[in-house]
């Protein structure tokens, strides 16, 4: 059996089946199980070590020290290792499970688990229920990496994690499930439904064989029992509005109390510092059985306390957590929530005991834990499921879904929206329902998908010209525009029934374009699209808005979308990050007549790119501007975060001393960032970028230290000229082996210029002056390929191209040699020819729709630069906006 049979049939029997999927599920629960026992018994430690510290010391004293101490600890836990961990972790794993990039893995999974003990235990008013939903998420998707599966699989493997999670905090098998149908993934497929059960089963049965009752809310442990009668019904609905009312209240506090601390402008240690701070003198003030969050709930629910007591708690709770959640720290809301409900309800039953004398506390009590459980997290299913299997009281299920349906309502009128989706929003996310593969072609329409930047022909072009343009493109067709309005549309076809009508050169492109072309309207759904592609047997189509051209789709744009679904890309438009933020810079005298931006990510070749770019600025007399961008998490604010700036200091004085030496003005800045596109993108926006020059690894799919999918949205976006550096092997180790000499020069002497007369192509040209500088003897090849086919090439462009640049620049004709090359490709002519040939540098110019795109899918630039040992340019023109 041959090796690629082999490797087929393994990946066949490894592909997800329903017994597969289940038993992953199986050992999925029991790891999320064994989380959340030991997230309980290591908080739960933590948190009678500081009741027992308070005793010894004074409480005003330990208590605050400890949720200072506590608090920095755990907040410098995740913004070191797992800034993804702040916060109760739901939000992040929704967000995963909507396709957004989010991380979750072990890591993940291991910093919330400690942070969480850690935060729970010095006293910090939030819950581990919350924690543990991204904590069974993050193992599940850690464990889901070494089983090659589909992305939906290990989307149901994540919610399956959670799910276990929640069931394994609450002892609540079905609310677990309940909780993943109803807000995480909203599916009701069998593979789902199976896999959470399995998942959720386990992970409650092993939580509650190792951790024993969760919350202590067993019937028989309490003693009490739960009625309910038709004359109480005005105050459970009583109860009802008031918990959805409040509960609407904490959900925009919570989002209040975020902003505030963004306001702040502090790290995330010392602001979860503060809140354990702050907490620890609350309570601290407070009566000593504060002190014991499950304990204080407890004392609620049995009736043993009075309404002034319920009153104190509820307030106190409210702005602790509040305090606490605003903070960053990584804890939950669930265990607040009931707190709140249940204190609450007792003081609704205490009033009404003394109305009618006929309710029962604890049933006012739990009725309002998950009346208000439902009111903050918009989930009366799961709040209704939670409070019954804790109890396991039938007794009180009716009371229960009448105040958690009410509360839920009222609160969804006060406040729409999950709050987990208005936290996301925060960090500049927006959730959009995942469609089905089927339901792409329905939901996504032509704008979402087409590509922007459109090359078009001119409707007074003349049919030399309209030939001239053929022969220097790839394209089959090209739209004819008139004041840009699409007026026809042209082809190969259209070209080849010219000979037999006997039109002369000079016959207009509107005498031969076909003035009726089919088109599609920026609204139009892609399965429109797909039908008219099909329905005329044509491959794109143009893209209009009121008969101005606005962009243009192909059948490749279409399977790109549908390929980005399947692979679990985001097919919407993506969560825009915060804008970068400039923590330091340098300028000079502004004298120049323009701005030649660098940015800087490699030390190794930051060298090079620098005496490229001084060569460029002599020449047209341009100001540098270099830039660092230093990348932060998206879950922290690049305004907020602590950055150390002295190694990316360091590099850019050495850009300065440089640019001194050659006595041209350079300014400079570091900025924090999410995106480094995004920040390259700014400043050019902001600094009037003319163009930019930036290092390349040759291919999009190998990311350098910042550049990969970066140089895709450069390339595409920036409107300024655009300059990509990739360099060859031999030059990268003469600048490792020089890096304390920043001012050696390269030597690049034989260059090599592929031309076929497109825009790009003489703009390329025009840089060529400039860059000759770097080298001693200058030996310029101009080269066109041909197909094998043509016998006899045309060389009526490449001598076009010689004699603009010996204008440009005062060289003999014997410098430069005009070399045409047959080959079936041109990337094949090209890498063969430098092979034989041994150049130093080729120059590529990327037309946009042409090589450009071409450039950014993988094919001509990229075979070219991983087929050649020699360093690649690649330039594009600027775009006209």
């Amino acid at each position: 059996m041959s090796l690629p049979v082999l490797s087929q049939r393994l990946l066949r029997w490894w592909q997800p089946r329903k017994g597969l999927a289940i038993a992953e599920a199986s050992i999925i629960g029991i790891v999320a199980a064994l989380s959340a026992v030991l997230l309980k018994v290591g908080s739960g430690w933590l948190g009678a070590w500081r009741v027992h510290t308070s005793h010894i010391f004074p409480a005003w004293l330990a208590l605050p020290v400890v949720g200072l101490v506590f608090g920095y600890l755990a907040g410098w836990l995740v913004q070191r290792f797992a800034p993804e961990a702040s916060g109760s972790g739901i939000p992040q794993v929704k967000a995963n499970l909507a396709n957004v990039p989010t991380q979750l893995s072990w890591r993940v999974a291991a910093v919330k688990l400690l942070s969480a003990m850690i935060v729970i235990g010095s006293g910090i008013t939030l819950g581990r229920q919350g924690p543990t939903v991204q904590v069974g998420a993050s193992l599940a998707a850690g464990m889901s990496r070494f089983v090659p599966t589909s992305p939906d699989h290990r989307r149901q493997m994540i919610a399956a994690g959670a799910g276990a999670g929640l069931a394994a905090a609450f002892n609540a098998p079905l609310a677990g499930v309940i909780f993943i149908i109803e807000e995480l993934l909203q599916d009701l497929s069998g593979i789902t439904l199976g896999t959470a059960i399995v998942a959720s089963f386990i992970g409650g049965v092993v939580s509650r064989l190792l951790g024993g009752r969760s919350l202590q809310l067993n019937l028989q442990l309490m003693h009490f029992s739960s009625q309910f009668s038709l004359p109480e019904l005005p105050f459970f609905l009583l109860l009802g509005v008031l918990a959805g009312l409040l509960g609407a209240l904490f959900n925009r506090g919570i989002v209040f109390s975020i902003k505030f601390y963004q306001r702040l402008h502090i790290s995330l240690p010392l602001k979860v510092a503060l809140a354990g701070f702050i907490s620890g003198i609350v309570v601290a003030i407070l009566p000593e059985y504060f002190r014991n969050n499950t304990g204080l709930r407890e004392y609620i629910i049995t009736g043993d306390s009075n309404a002034s007591v319920a009153a104190i708690a509820f307030i106190a709770q409210f702005i602790l957590t509040l305090i606490a959640f605003g903070s960053g720290a990584p804890g939950g809301l669930f265990a607040p929530s009931l707190i709140l409900g249940s204190c609450l309800g007792h003081f609704v039953g205490v009033w009404e005991a003394h109305l009618l004398g006929i309710g029962s506390l604890p049933t006012y009590a739990l009725a309002g834990m998950g009346g208000f459980f439902s009111a903050v997290s918009k989930v009366p299913i799961t709040a209704i499921v939670i409070v019954f299997e804790m109890t396991t009281d039938f007794n009180l299920v009716l009371p229960l879904m009448i105040v958690a349906v009410v509360a839920y309502l009222v609160a969804d009128k006060v406040m729409p929206g999950s709050l987990y989706d208005t936290l996301l929003q925060l960090k500049g996310i927006t959730l959009t329902k995942v469609a089905s593969a089927e339901a792409i072609l329905t939901t996504l329409t032509a704008r979402d998908v087409m590509q922007q930047q459109v090359e078009t022909l001119d409707a007074d072009m003349t049919l030399e010209e309209t030939k001239q343009a053929f022969s220097s493109s790839h394209h089959r067709g090209f739209p004819v525009v008139q004041n840009s309005k699409l007026v026809g549309i042209v082809t190969q076809s259209d070209l080849t029934k010219t000979p037999n009508r006997n039109l002369p050169n000079e016959t207009l492109l509107k005498a031969i374009m076909n003035p009726a072309p089919i088109t599609v309207t920026p609204l139009h759904n892609l399965s429109n699209v797909l039908y008219l592609l099909d329905r005329y047997q044509i491959s794109r189509l143009p893209v209009i808005d009121r008969r101005k051209l606005i962009g243009i789709i192909t059948r490749a744009d279409i399977i790109r979308a549908e390929a980005d679904h399947l692979n679990g890309g985001n097919v919407t438009p993506t969560p825009q990050a915060e804008p970068s933020y400039i923590v330091y810079q340098t300028r000079s005298p502004s004298i120049g007549r323009g701005r030649l931006l660098v940015p800087i990510a490699n030390p190794e070749t930051a060298a090079t790119l620098l005496q490229i770019a001084t060569a460029i600025a002599r020449d047209r007399h341009y100001e540098i501007e270099c830039v660092q961008i230093m990348l932060v998490s998206r879950h922290s604010s690049p305004c907020e975060t602590p950055v150390r700036t002295a190694k990316s200091r360091r590099l850019l004085r050495h850009a300065e001393v440089l640019a001194k030496k050659w006595r041209i003005p350079l300014h400079t800045q570091i900025r924090v960032a999410h995106d480094p596109a995004q920040a390259i993108l700014e400043t050019i926006k902001e600094r009037h970028i003319d163009m930019i020059l930036m290092g390349w690894k040759g291919n999009t799919s190998t990311p350098g230290r910042i550049f990969g999918n970066v140089v895709d949205t450069i390339i595409r976006q920036a409107t300024c000229e655009v300059i990509l550096v990739k360099l060859s092997n031999s030059q990268e180790s003469i600048v490792k082996s020089q890096l304390s000499e920043i001012t050696f020069t390269p030597q690049f002497n034989r260059w090599l210029i592929p031309t076929a007369g497109g825009p790009n192509a003489k703009f390329a040209m025009k840089l060529l002056p400039a860059l000759l500088t770097l080298g001693n003897e200058p030996e310029i090849h101009l080269t066109q390929v041909f197909k094998p086919s043509d016998l006899r090439p045309d060389m009526q462009i490449l001598d076009q191209a010689i004699h603009q640049l010996m204008r440009h620049r005062q060289l003999s004709r014997n410098v430069f040699v005009a070399t045409p090359v047959q080959a079936d490709s041109v990337s094949e002519g090209v890498i063969n020819l430098v092979k034989h040939k041994g150049f130093d540098v080729v120059i590529l110019g990327a037309t946009r729709e042409g090589l450009l795109q071409q450039a950014i899918q993988g094919n001509i630039p990229e075979a070219i630069a991983s087929g050649v040992e020699s360093t690649v340019i690649l330039v594009r023109g600027a775009i006209n906006t």
